[in-house]
């Protein structure tokens, strides 16, 4: 195994993760916050799955994202 490729690889799948997922999470509150269902001030409970199934990997990661 090429441990600087993979390295690599982890990082470029992080990366694509994190931007995609900021860009959702806001797209959804904007969306509450115009509809009144959020009034922009509050914190909400939020979770993210990791899994990779053939490799028998599963992990979770728990928080709260604060708006004010």
């Amino acid at each position: 195994m090429n441990e600087d490729t993979f390295n690599m690889e982890i990082r470029k799948f992080l990366k694509q993760v994190g931007v995609t997922s900021q860009r959702e999470i806001e797209h959804v509150v904007m969306k509450a916050v115009e509809s009144g269902k959020l009034n922009g001030t509050e914190s909400f409970d939020i979770k993210m799955t990791l899994e990779a199934p053939s490799i028998g990997l599963s992990h979770c990661v728990e928080g709260k994202i604060s708006m004010d």
